[in-house]
């Protein structure tokens, strides 16, 4: 369990806090306890209010009446256009599957740091759309 989320639990009430760094974010089943931990921690600390959140650790963050909603469209965008490729046509298969590929006769040189974090991020990307999807 992360050592830096913290659960309160007042009659059928519920209240959530996690703690990353010197960010805290926190939640409840009722108002009133949100209220009661803001003013607790005041007390104790100098913090400010930010209001609802948005953004939190690369992801982006919609609060909405029937759920709350993670995505990372904008850090997609991002790869795509780092990798110069945000104006390529999607398709469901990369590539056709009776294409062959061949030997570059050519010998065009690769820039190897862009091709590794072109890979990474796929891989990095491909786990996380399991999740969120």
């Amino acid at each position: 369990m992360d050592k830096t989320l913290f659960i309160r639990k007042v009659d059928s009430d519920i209240i959530l806090v996690q703690v990353y760094v010197d960010d805290i974010i926190f939640d409840s089943t009722n108002e009133k306890l949100c209220y009661e931990i803001l003013v607790a921690m005041q007390g104790e600390f100098e913090m400010s209010m930010i209001g609802e959140m948005n953004y939190f650790l690369g992801l982006q963050i919609k609060q909405l009446k029937h759920g709350t909603f993670f995505t990372q469209s904008k850090y997609c965008k991002e790869l795509l256009k780092k990798f110069e490729v945000e104006r390529c046509k999607g398709a469901t298969t990369p590539i056709p599957t009776s294409y062959y590929l061949y030997v570059d006769e050519k010998r065009v040189v690769v820039d190897q740091t862009m091709y590794k974090g072109l890979i990474s991020s796929i891989l990095y990307l491909i786990p996380v759309g399991m999740i969120l999807c």
